[in-house]
Order: C-alpha cells, then structure tokens, then sequence
C-alpha cells in the first residue's frame, strides 16, 4: 500500500517502482523499446516510418499517425515521448498519440530521438529540434496546415518539448502555434520542495531524477538552458502553453513555477493541476482522472489549433 493518498482508479500503478539503477543500464533498457507492431494494423488510424536528418547527420526515425479517415490538411502536433531521456516510448505513448489524432484531429510526429545515456545532450534535443524543422518543410507532402504546428511531450518529452520552442524562438525558426507540457521535467537544479520531498513516490522520484540528469547532460557544462528552460533569462515571445501537474510527483513544483514563469513574461498560459496523481498517471487508460486529463489536453489542442480557421 503506497503512504500517499493516490487515487485508488491508477492502481496497481501507484504501487510501481521502475525497476532502475543505474543510466547505463536504463539506456540499454530504453534502446530495446520499439514501437508495438498493432500500431500499424490499427483500424482507426494511418501510420508510417519517415526518416529524417538528424543531429550531426544522422538517420532519425519519424512515425506519421493520423485519422484513417484523413480528408483535407490537418493540424499537426510534433510530439516528443517521456522516459527520462533513457527509454523509447511505451505502450500508453503511443495510445495517447493516436487519441490526440482522432479527437482533435490531427497528425501526430512521433519523434524517435536518440537516447541518453549513448547520446547525451544536446544530442536528444537537437534530434527534437530538427524534427520540427523537417515538419516544416515536409508539410505540404504531408498534408499538414504550415502554420498550424505544434510541439507537445510529457516528463522528458515536455522538456524536449519546452526546449525546442526556446530553440526555435533563439535560432528565428519556425514559432510552434503552442506548447503541450505534460508533468514536464524543467529544472537540473532539483530545488523546489516536491523535488526534496518526493524521494520514492511510484512511477518516478527524486532519486531517479538526479540519475536522469546525470545520465542526460554527461560532461555538458555549457549553453544547458536548453536541457534546463526554467534557467532561461526570459521566457517572452514563446508560443502558448499548456502546462499540466501531478499532484504526488518530484517534478510538480518546477512544472507549475515553469507555467508561472510563463505567464509572468507574458506568455499566455493554462496550467492544470491534477490530484489525486502520480508521475505517468494517465498510462491508466480507464482512469476517470486520467480520462479528464487527456481530455483536457485534446480541447485545449482544439482550441488552439482551430480558433483562428472557423473549422
């Protein structure tokens, strides 16, 4: 029985704890993930492996999801997966990508980064940037409205996804029409109170996410604001955002300092703050929190991606 009062609906994940000890070991762990084989013999939705440049030119694996019953230009979200930068996605991942196509409609950019602890920042985030410049660019073949993309990922993934939309801003590229952070990780100083607190809460911790930091930065010691966006300067002139919060989670406080950063420089800003929850809570598909939760996402990308087209 967990010592935090988490909802009952997300067990027996709120009994979990990721079996991790060290980033090498988490990292061989993550290369072994691959995507499931009934993701392409779904009956809902369309999906197909794309390859793109990468980081230092190297090959990067994309997978293209949308609606089976596409008609017309769709919106797209550039969607980066959690897994503390060591893992691939996982099963609940690629559910809530083919969730967010249906429901909002849109096409989702599944991005398989290259992972830490073999490649090290910058090295994920750059791969992460790269994918959204190439969606950019592919879009007309794609099908997808240019200028309605979005980058969008949860824990690590939000990271990825905040840091890209730091980069984007910083380079002059493309501005993503918002930013979709889910209990995102924003902050390698591991300061706030939940960070102290949280030491072995179920799903993830304290104590995995200095090991995550560890295995992710390696030997970088310069230009980090890209690996940590809470130590940006400014935040000014960054695309909307939806911040979203667990309530029983290390990475708590800094997601939800991160939204007030936010708003504080003039970004506008929805922040969520689930209870009841946990790190990862929404990998319960028929949790009523977490069905809320996923919910909410997908009307805030409605409303971001279809205010100003009438559709």
């Amino acid at each position: 029985m967990s010592k935090y009062p988490i909802n009952k609906e997300f067990f027996p994940y709120s009994l979990f704890a990721p079996p991790i000890r060290n980033a090498k070991l988490a990292g061989f762990l993550g290369s072994c993930m691959k995507p499931p084989q009934s993701l392409f013999r779904d009956r809902e939705i369309n999906v197909r492996r794309e390859v793109m440049e990468g980081f230092g030119s190297a090959s990067v694996e994309l997978l293209i999801i949308e609606p089976k019953e596409t008609c017309g230009v769709l919106p797209s979200l550039v969607y980066y997966h959690g897994g503390g930068f060591f893992f691939g996605g996982a099963g609940y991942h690629y559910r809530l990508a083919k969730e967010y196509s249906l429901k909002t409609p849109c096409k989702v950019i599944f991005v398989q980064y290259r992972l830490a602890p073999k490649y090290p920042y910058p090295i994920p985030v750059e791969d992460c940037y790269a994918a959204l410049l190439w969606t950019v660019s592919e879009a007309d073949r794609l099908g997808i409205a240019p200028d309605r993309i979005a980058v969008g990922g949860d824990s690590a993934g939000g990271n990825l996804a905040a840091a890209v939309a730091l980069m984007a801003r910083d380079r002059g590229a493309y501005k993503p029409c918002f930013q979709l952070l889910v209990y995102p990780v924003t902050d390698r100083r591991m300061i706030t109170r939940s960070m102290q607190s949280f030491t072995d809460t179920p799903m993830w911790n304290s104590i995995l996410s200095r090991m995550m930091w560890q295995g992710y930065l390696g030997n970088a010691v310069e230009n980090l604001i890209y690996a940590s966006p809470a130590e940006a300067v400014s935040l000014a002139e960054l695309p909307p955002a939806y911040v979203e919060s667990a309530e029983f989670d290390c990475l708590r406080d800094e997601g939800i300092a991160y939204a007030e950063q936010l708003r504080h420089d003039g970004v506008p800003t929805e922040l969520v703050e689930t209870k009841g929850t946990m790190h990862g809570f929404d990998i319960s598909e028929h949790a009523p929190t977490a069905k809320a939760a996923v919910a909410s996402r997908i009307d805030y990308m409605k409303k971001q991606f279809y205010k100003s087209s009438g559709e």
